[in-house]
């Protein structure tokens, strides 16, 4: 019973080495490198070769394929207006690809890649620097307007501003660490569920329920953390592309 109960739900985040060995260097294929390269695949399975046929009664892969393009759409369309609709194609594949690395991360014995900061704070370094650098180049020193409050009171003018460039700087971290730690714990959580399921036997039946309803809401999680990272990074682009609202 004591070995039972040696529950370890950070073990399932180890990264590892793909064909053996104790070092790993930036070049060396990993746990990781290999689940996000089933990441990718999977999703041009479903865009590219599900919508490929193109029916008029479209099939299963052609239909979903079909209702995640235009809930995209719609979403960069409605937060970020209709300019940005140039920018769909990077939208939707972070959408698609969080949304993929998440959801394949809950089969049993898969790697979620999105539960480590390092895949998340480059997907959110990424969205940052391409905001920020539109906004230099469609608007020059311009975009700086963006910090400075003109509804404000002048004497709280300079705080606001430099709350709000404190704020902007702050949002890879934040963006990056609400998906990762939003995959990470619940992941955990399910594993300290199986080791109890494990160690009790035929009293596992509680723990076994407990797992079943924690699937279907780390499922819930999934979608909407791809949801919530993708409609920010719409809410960052309006602000590139509209500095002044």
């Amino acid at each position: 019973m004591a070995d039972g109960f040696n529950i370890k739900p950070m073990e399932q985040f180890t990264v590892e080495p793909l064909f053996g060995g104790d070092v790993i260097h930036w070049y060396t294929p990993t746990n990781v490198t290999l689940w996000m390269a089933i990441t990718v695949l999977a999703v041009a399975a479903l865009m590219v070769f599900g919508s490929r046929g193109r029916a008029v009664v479209p099939t299963r892969g052609q239909s979903i394929a079909e209702l995640t393009y235009g809930f995209v759409y719609k979403m960069v369309e409605d937060v970020a207006g209709r300019d940005a609709i140039r920018f769909f194609p990077y939208i939707i594949t972070i959408f698609t690809f969080i949304l993929f690395a998440n959801v394949l991360g809950l089969i049993p014995f898969a790697f979620t890649t999105t539960s480590h900061i390092a895949v998340t704070a480059v997907l959110a370094l990424a969205v940052f620097i391409t905001v920020t650098v539109l906004g230099f180049v469609l608007h020059g020193v311009s975009f700086l307007k963006m910090f400075w409050v003109d509804s404000a009171p002048l004497a709280l003018r300079p705080v606001l501003a430099l709350i709000e460039v404190v704020s902007y700087f702050v949002r890879p971290v934040s963006h990056s660490i609400r998906l990762a730690g939003a995959m990470m714990a619940g992941h955990a959580v399910a594993k300290v569920f199986a080791g109890f399921a494990g160690a009790l036997g035929v009293a596992s039946v509680v723990p076994i329920l407990a797992i079943v309803a924690l699937f279907g809401l780390e499922l819930l999680v999934a979608v909407i953390q791809a949801y919530v990272f993708t409609i920010l990074t719409c809410i960052y682009l309006k602000d590139a592309l509209h500095p002044s609202h």
